[in-house]
């Protein structure tokens, strides 16, 4: 029988009904002190009958920070509210992930704690500008972590781990992707360290891997997947040599038995435009399965899972916009256009009162 996007399928140990995934969508709509809320847990039970959710990026500090009303995964309250969501989502039959998130330096002083610098591989201001309560201001050039800060770094992803374990999620996605922290140590425009965790591409993959190590130790390997971009320019990013870099980052990934490996097929978020990139001698590389994104529509989705090039595809804005995604695509209904703006921030309206089909 031919694969396709509502056959099952199994990542790890986490069984999905088919083989469709909501993405991780920044919303900014959580309550004060980065706690989920009553509209956070009618969006996400709303489009339970994905295969898989993954939430949006979720800071493992107070200084990963990077946007207004973020939602933690550090704090006791923040537990309880995720619980919530969690439990709603499984009450629904479905399966969701956190994706744990370290901003680096797109950030700013007015968002991090006593008006901190953001923090980076190197001192290495981005271009464009940061979204802050006060709208948006310039990025500030950003502090070179020290070595003596790694260790705390990668024990601030280990904790967040078992806060999210505790909050019932099924697993958990480490973001290294999108030119945030963990991407920003392994591209060569943002990381021009000169110690271990610089210059070769196997020194720029020492964090990644250490963060890898720790939350597999936390939540097993089973439960743990990872979302890398390998040429999204978004948040000013770059490298010199994209192909070598990200299979080394996959070959490094292999023995760890993850389970999936979700990526970002090119440019996102009108960064400019992305360097050529094969991503299917990408594919060739990954041992896990492996999660596919960008502008995905119903029918290259179903090829891309038909010819073996994806085990299921993220789908971004087509879930914003319809919560019951897996029933349109299975009925080929239309669609409900998506409304930009109302993305970030703001009350339920663009939020969650999308309508069903079966309103």
């Amino acid at each position: 029988m031919a694969l396709d996007l509502f056959s099952p399928v199994k990542l790890g140990s986490i069984a999905l009904k088919n083989r469709m995934v909501m993405a991780p969508l920044t919303r900014n709509r959580a309550a004060e002190g980065g706690v989920p809320q009553a509209m956070n847990v009618t969006y996400y039970e709303q489009r339970a009958t994905a295969g898989l959710i993954i939430s949006e990026a979720t800071p493992i500090s107070a200084m990963a920070h990077g946007y207004p009303a973020l939602p933690g995964i550090y704090t006791e309250a923040q537990v309880a509210g995720w619980k919530k969501v969690t439990d709603a989502v499984h009450a629904k039959g479905g399966k969701m992930v956190i994706q744990l998130w370290h901003v680096g330096r797109i950030s700013h002083p007015s968002l991090l704690p006593n008006g901190a610098l953001p923090v980076a591989p190197s001192a290495i201001k981005p271009n464009g500008k940061a979204f802050t309560y006060q709208g948006l201001v310039d990025y500030v050039q950003p502090r070179a972590l020290e070595l003596i800060e790694l260790p705390g770094i990668v024990a601030d992803y280990e904790h967040a781990t078992k806060l999210a374990l505790a909050a019932g999620f099924d697993g958990v996605e480490i973001h290294a992707a999108n030119g945030y922290l963990l991407d920003q140590f392994l591209r060569d425009g943002s990381n021009q360290r000169t110690d271990n965790y610089g210059g070769s591409i196997e020194n720029r993959l020492r964090l990644l891997l250490e963060v890898t190590s720790a939350v597999v130790t936390a939540a097993g390997s089973d439960k743990v997947g990872l979302r890398i971009s390998p040429v999204n320019p978004f948040n000013d990013m770059k490298d010199s040599q994209p192909q070598a870099l990200f299979n080394a980052v996959v070959d490094a990934l292999n023995p760890f038995k993850l389970a999936y490996l979700h990526v970002v097929e090119g440019g996102i978020h009108g960064g400019g435009i992305a360097d050529p990139f094969d991503f299917s001698a990408l594919r060739q590389h990954c041992l896990s399965p492996y999660i596919a994104n960008l502008a995905y529509d119903k029918a290259r989705g179903n090829a891309a899972i038909a010819s073996g090039h994806a085990d299921a595809i993220a789908y971004g804005v087509p879930f914003i916009a319809n919560p019951d995604l897996v029933e349109r695509f299975s009925t080929d209904a239309p669609l409900n256009a998506a409304d930009s703006s109302s993305f970030y921030g703001g009350s339920e309206h663009g939020y969650t009162d999308y309508p069903f089909l079966k309103a």
